[in-house]
C-alpha cells in the first residue's frame, strides 16, 4: 500500500480541516486528486509528506506507520513538485545544479554528485525535453521550463511516490499541453512511480489517472474509478452548480450549464 489514511481529522486554530478522511492508494495506481481552493487538497499532501500530523486518526505511506519511522528517511522516497518548492529555490542556481540537488533532497547542491548521478540528470532533463536548459540558471527559466525541471529533479532520488500539486498552474494552454503530454509519458514508463496528480481542472486529468478522489470543505465527496467520478451527476453534486462532463480523445472536459431562462 502507498497511501493508508484511515479516519483522519486535522484541527487548527479549533477549526476542523480535515475531516473523516479515509483514503488507500495502491502501488501501479495513478491517481488525481480533485478539489477547489480552499478544499484540503494541500493540507492532505503536507500531511502524507510527514509535514503535519493528524490530530485523530492513522497514516502509513510507502508502508510506514507515522509514529514508528523518521519521516526524513520517508521524504527521499517521495517527490513532491509544488507552487512553495519553486519559491524555495535559489534563482541563481542552473536548471542542472536543481535537478542534481534532487538526489540528495536538499535546496541547493552542497554534496559532491558522483558521475553517474550527472549522468542520471543529463539523462532525465533528456527524456523530459528540458536538457536545452542545462547551463540556464533557474531565475530565468519561464513557468513551463520550470516545471519540467523540478519534474526531473523529482525523479532523481528514484521516488516511489510522486506527487504534483497543481504543476500547470500559470501555464498558457500550449504549455499546459506540453507539460501533460510529458507526465503522461512518465506514468506510462514500466518503472514509474505512483503519481498523485493535484488539481481543481477536469480537463488536467489524464487517461493514466484512472483513479480520482473528490475532496470538498475537508471531507472526500467521492472516491473511486475515474470513469465513474467524473459523471455529469456526480459532478454537478460536486460543484453546486448543473454542468456537463463530455468525452473528447480521451479527456474529460467540464461545461457550466447555461441557467434557463423563465
Amino acid at each position: 500500500m502507498i497511501i493508508d489514511i484511515h479516519n483522519v481529522t486535522w484541527e487548527r486554530e479549533e477549526k476542523v480541516v480535515l475531516q473523516g478522511i479515509d483514503w488507500q492508494v495502491e502501488a501501479g495506481q495513478h491517481w488525481c486528486l480533485l478539489g477547489l481552493n480552499g478544499s484540503g487538497k494541500t493540507t492532505l499532501l503536507n500531511m502524507i509528506n510527514g509535514y503535519i500530523w493528524p490530530t485523530t486518526g492513522s497514516v502509513s505511506v510507502l508502508g510506514h506507520k507515522f509514529g514508528e519511522y523518521d519521516l526524513r528517511e520517508l521524504r527521499k522516497s517521495i517527490g513532491w513538485v509544488s507552487t512553495s518548492l519553486q519559491q524555495k529555490l535559489y534563482g541563481q542556481d542552473t536548471a542542472f545544479k536543481i535537478v542534481l540537488s534532487g538526489k540528495f533532497a536538499t535546496i541547493g547542491l552542497y554534496d559532491q554528485a558522483l558521475q553517474e548521478d550527472e549522468e542520471q540528470a543529463i539523462s532525465l532533463m533528456r527524456n523530459l525535453g528540458c536538457e536545452v536548459l542545462l547551463n540556464r540558471t533557474y531565475s530565468t527559466l519561464s513557468q513551463g521550463e520550470r516545471q519540467r525541471v523540478l519534474i526531473a529533479r523529482a525523479l532523481m532520488a528514484a521516488p516511489k511516490l510522486l506527487i504534483l500539486d497543481e504543476p500547470c498552474t500559470g501555464l498558457d494552454v500550449f504549455a499546459r499541453e506540453q507539460l501533460l503530454e510529458m507526465i503522461n509519458q512518465v506514468a506510462q514508463q514500466p518503472d514509474a512511480p505512483t503519481i498523485i496528480y493535484v488539481t481543481h481542472h477536469v480537463e488536467e486529468i489524464l487517461p493514466c489517472f484512472n483513479q480520482t478522489l473528490l475532496i470538498k470543505e475537508g471531507r472526500v465527496f467521492e472516491v473511486g474509478d475515474t470513469s465513474k467520478v467524473l459523471s455529469s451527476e456526480r459532478m454537478s453534486d460536486f460543484f453546486g452548480v448543473p454542468v456537463e462532463i463530455e468525452q473528447r480523445e480521451n479527456r474529460n472536459w467540464l461545461f457550466i450549464k447555461a441557467a434557463e431562462s423563465k
